[in-house]
């Protein structure tokens, strides 16, 4: 077997993220100062000694993994991953009781599977182990003693064992993390970016810290704690030829290099729960003590009379255009609020949308790219100086969207005179490249962006979202944080009314003499459908003196309005219990009490044994259910007309059903009603409001009258 001593030579590769490669040269060469080095994306590669790679072990706050080569050679087929394996003395590294695991990455013509190219480097060391000793070590996919990392560069294999065992990044003192947090890699490397460490007694404040990372790494570089020193297990603790005595003096050193900081590093987040998770990191970390914790609004976080400093963050910032929409909101108040409260500090964030950063109306001094994850990011710096922190005063939103939208209020305003509701549509897809709806609720607007054709990048989607949300507070006066984006999908079944949030708050709104309820957050839908506001009026006039059934109600409108117009009972069914109860909310809310009746059941069998004889109908099913309540499926334009029939069953003589749907390529069976007795009017284009012109098609709408 091979015997090494201190002075053995390895070939090392240190491998760190995207974008951090030029950096981790300049960390090793500071750490390892006598090495040669070469950097590759994403790698950095030297010859030295065992001390050498321990050390950035210990030390670099930077890299992922070390690895230290084994065997490197050509492939061209299969067999030569076998073979420059099997180069390798395998039983000099560890023994046939550890347990290995081999981690394969890269491919070329010969070997296009990285699994396949794992089974192979595993068969060349097993067969090595079953040739000396007549036994092999297990493969273990779960804490393996050895990990054994096979990169492929075009035709070039290298083998290598990880000294590292976990990454690097792990430091080990994270008990909880936030949501999205930033490793502990990419926390230092957004430090060093930033220029902190190279005034590292100027304060330090993360306003928006989430687990803590930002602030603990910075009280590591300040205390030089080498961050190698809190893990417990390497990967070399099973090679056999681990030097422990060099190990062990490199930790003392390591130990003995800390010293103390007297400068202020400042964490603070709006979430107390949050703040509390920082703190425990930073106990774990043993930097409590060097850290101010608090919990407040970052868009009202004070400098407290601190001298010039830096601010490093890793903000908020969305990766659904929902979310990032509504934080568009935040940056423009925080960056109003930095430019009067942290005048001539250095300001570092990262974001994986640069669209949301430019909210602040700051001009960036650097910006450099970087991964968070697999997540592409940038980290731009900025310098608030005298020019940055003049007050701009808010341009006039001057793009397509915002024109068009400020001729259809003009509109819109000339059309509200004549009616009497505050919730109505103000844009509806007018524009091909803004391809929304906007609906006014009271002072609240409600955004529905469908989702993007494929062929429509995901970055131009969302900057094209973003000029509406910008666009419409300037435009309609509506405050930031009541307009609220919803992305809609083609929706089947019980999806239609899928939860999309819990807030559970509501609005009244009115419309032509009737309240309604309506949850702007919780839902896609409101609980209002206003393409049906003409439809609801119309039906109230229909309804004075009748017995009235309302079918697939929803929360009730048509019933309101129908109990409003002097119907002699309403009888409200629908499947859903939340919208039964949300119909009853709006008759109380109206001061309705009569005979008015709430039936939660599912329409279909419903009708199918009820004898109840009714006047007028409103039957306004679904385009298409597979719920779990129902027995099989419902498709409107399947089963219309067998849905029609056993309506009839219901109806009295000369009764009169209002039936509606909203499926655009539907097809009403007219010569099966006309068998049934029924006469036919097609009344679409009457039901039709002044503000859904543009969409002609959002319903179809049927008066089918027995005769």
């Amino acid at each position: 077997m091979n015997q090494i001593t201190s002075q053995t030579t390895f070939e090392f590769l240190i491998t760190t993220s995207k974008g951090l490669d030029g950096m981790l040269l300049e960390e090793i060469a500071e750490i390892c100062p006598d090495v040669a080095l070469k950097s590759k994306p994403g790698q950095v590669l030297f010859s030295g000694e065992l001390a050498d790679a321990y050390k950035v072990c210990i030390w670099s706050r930077l890299a992922n993994r070390v690895l230290v080569k084994l065997a490197e050679g050509e492939v061209n087929t299969a067999d030569d991953v076998y073979k420059v394996t099997d180069q390798a003395n395998w039983p000099t590294h560890f023994g046939v009781n550890d347990t290995f695991m081999v981690d394969f990455t890269g491919t070329n013509q010969s070997i296009n599977n990285t699994q396949f190219g794992g089974l192979r480097v595993k068969d060349a060391i097993v067969d090595q182990f079953t040739t000396f000793f007549d036994e092999r070590p297990s493969v273990s996919k779960i804490s393996p003693n050895i990990r054994i990392q096979a990169r492929m560069w075009r035709s070039i294999l290298g083998v290598y064992i990880d000294l590292t065992g976990q990454s690097l990044h792990q430091r080990h003192y994270r008990t909880k993390t936030g949501i999205a947090p930033v490793k502990e890699h990419l926390a230092s490397a957004m430090l060093i970016r930033s220029g902190w460490p190279k005034n590292i007694q100027a304060p330090l404040i993360d306003p928006m810290c989430g687990a803590g990372t930002i602030a603990i790494e910075a009280a590591m570089m300040a205390t030089n704690m080498a961050p190698g020193l809190k893990r417990e297990t390497w990967g070399f603790d099973a090679w056999k030829q681990h030097d422990h005595a060099s190990w062990s003096r490199l930790i003392a050193e390591a130990e003995q290099a800390k010293h103390p900081h007297n400068g202020v590093i400042w964490a603070n987040d709006i979430e107390a729960s949050i703040v509390s998770v920082a703190k425990e990191n930073a106990q774990a970390a043993g930097v409590f003590d060097l850290i101010k914790f608090t919990h407040q609004d970052a868009c009202r976080l004070p400098s407290s009379d601190l001298p010039s400093g830096y601010m490093v963050s890793n903000p908020p910032y969305g990766e659904r255009l929902s979310e990032t929409t509504q934080l568009i909101p935040t940056f423009q108040k925080w960056g109003s609020w930095l430019k009067q409260e942290f005048k001539t500090w250095h300001l570092s964030l990262l974001t994986s949308d640069r669209n949301l950063l430019r909210q602040m109306k700051l001009t960036a001094k650097k910006d450099y790219k970087l991964m968070n994850g697999k997540l592409e990011c940038l980290l731009v710096n900025y310098e608030l100086d005298e020019k940055n922190c003049q007050v701009r005063e808010n341009k006039t939103v001057n793009n397509d969207f915002a024109n068009r939208l400020g001729k259809n209020l003009v509109k819109t305003n000339k059309w509200l005179k004549t009616q009497n509701t505050n919730c109505y549509r103000i844009y509806d897809a007018d524009l091909p490249d803004y391809n929304v709806a906007v609906d006014r609720y009271a002072d609240y607007l409600i955004v529905q962006e469908y989702s993007a054709p494929k062929d429509v990048p995901e970055h131009k989607a969302k900057r094209r979202v973003q000029e509406v949300m910008m666009s419409l507070p300037q435009v309609t006066g509506i405050d930031p944080n009541k307009i609220i984006l919803k992305v809609r999908e083609q929706q089947k079944g019980k999806n239609q009314y899928q939860k999309v949030s819990e807030r559970k708050e509501t609005i009244e709104v009115f419309e032509n003499g009737a309240k309604f309820q309506v949850n702007l957050y919780d839902y896609l839908d409101t609980g209002l459908f206003l393409d049906h506001r003409v439809t609801r009026q119309l039906f109230q006039k229909k309804s004075k003196g009748k017995d009235v059934l309302n079918l697939f109600a929803y929360t009730g409108s048509v019933s309101v309005h129908a109990a409003l117009g002097g119907a002699k009972s309403v009888t409200t069914v629908d499947m859903s219990n939340t919208y039964i109860d949300w119909a009853k909310e709006n008759f109380k809310i109206n001061k309705l009490s009569g005979a008015y009746e709430f039936i939660q059941a599912d329409c279909l069998t419903w009708l199918n044994r009820h004898n109840g004889k009714y006047d007028l109908m409103f039957i306004d099913p679904p385009s298409f259910s597979n719920s779990k309540r129902m027995e099989g499926t419902w498709d409107v334009q399947r089963d219309h007309i067998a849905l029609i029939t056993d309506s009839l069953t219901c109806l009295n003589p000369g009764g009169e059903i209002v039936f509606s749907n909203n499926l655009r390529q539907f097809k009403l069976d007219e010569t099966a009603l006309v068998a049934l007795g029924l006469s036919i009017e097609n009344i679409s284009k009457q039901t039709l409001p002044e503000d859904f012109q543009r969409n002609p098609k959002i319903h179809n709408c049927w008066s089918l009258v027995k005769q």
